[in-house]
């Protein structure tokens, strides 16, 4: 890692980062929680704040069931590609952020040192222990801030809770967590997202894994319904005025926003700790969310320009 750090170095600076930061960004793509905690190592502080702001824009794994859900239902044949296209873009986004923020923060850089380590070939034990240390390490500080917005979570999709309900969709819809859905689709109206995609939207906010589960049971009623039973509702749902509910230019616009907005509570909380402030934290906050909705609002409106000129 030491030498990919010094390879990397020279392509970093273009970017106002160091060497360093390459290995936290590769990280993000496996999950964004140790990455942003792996900054550690980076000395520059302003470096290390660039890095954690763009770790985000790294899709980890928890975006990819969405990601292959709306490929595989509406680009079949090209879904690779654009699984490709959003790695690329989240690393294009990365990129242009972080030459953005970085003329912000004023803070002093450090130059770039490194002792390059001989190679050594790692031991079984080293490697529990490292793993051991570094996955109690994590446990301990994100689990508690996860599991309580999870039972939040949990609380605004149960209730209140009524008998006359006959299905789980509906059940949702009554919530509390549909009234807020519902309360900002006009929000995300211009985005061509409906309350379900608001909803899914909501919940992912606690990891993004939970936004697939929303949207199967607002759309089939049953979260453990498989994946075909949701593929087809997807294609087949219209909206009050017969309209298709999901479209290809609408499973973009959704799968960019996922792609950009906020991260999870578990990697705000890790920026947080890092940085050692909430400013930080919240800036990400806006500056995700923000991003997310200006990137989707002009890719549906400007489709929806094109697809009017020419239908």
């Amino acid at each position: 890692m030491a030498r990919a750090a010094f390879i990397m170095d020279k392509i970093m600076h273009r970017i106002g980062l160091h060497g360093k930061s390459f290995i936290p960004m590769i990280m993000g793509f496996g999950c964004n929680v140790p990455a942003v905690m792996a900054t550690r190592t980076i000395e520059s502080r302003r470096s290390r704040l660039i890095t954690m702001f763009i770790i985000p824009f790294m899709s980890c794994t928890g975006r990819l069931p969405l990601y292959i859900l709306m490929a595989g239902v509406f680009f079949p044949r090209y879904a690779s590609l654009v699984l490709l296209g959003l790695y690329g873009l989240g690393i294009f986004v990365a990129v242009c952020s972080a030459n953005i923020i970085g003329r912000f923060i004023k803070e002093e850089d450090q130059p770039f040192v490194m002792e390059l380590p001989p190679y050594r070939i790692p031991t079984a034990k080293s490697v529990f222990r490292h793993t051991w240390e570094k996955g109690k390490q994590y446990l301990h500080k994100m689990s508690g801030i996860i599991l309580v917005c999870s039972i939040i979570i949990w609380f605004l999709g149960y209730f209140p809770r009524h008998d006359s309900y006959t299905s789980a969709a509906e059940q949702q819809e009554n919530s509390y967590i549909g009234y807020i859905g519902k309360a900002i689709e006009p929000i995300f109206k211009p985005l061509g997202f409906d309350w379900k995609m608001s909803v899914s939207l909501l919940t992912g906010m606690a990891a993004k894994e939970v936004v697939v589960s929303t949207l199967s049971v607002l759309y089939t009623g049953n979260a453990d319904d498989d994946s075909q039973a949701l593929s087809e509702r997807l294609k087949q749902d219209r909206n009050a005025e017969g309209n298709l509910v999901f479209t290809p230019l609408i499973a973009i616009s959704l799968m960019l926003f996922v792609l950009i907005y906020f991260p999870c509570i578990a990697t705000i909380s890790a920026i947080v700790n890092e940085s050692g402030s909430w400013k930080w934290g919240i800036f990400v906050i806006i500056y995700t969310c923000v991003l997310a909705w200006i990137v989707s609002f002009i890719v549906y409106q400007t489709g929806n320009f094109f697809v009017g000129l020419f239908s």
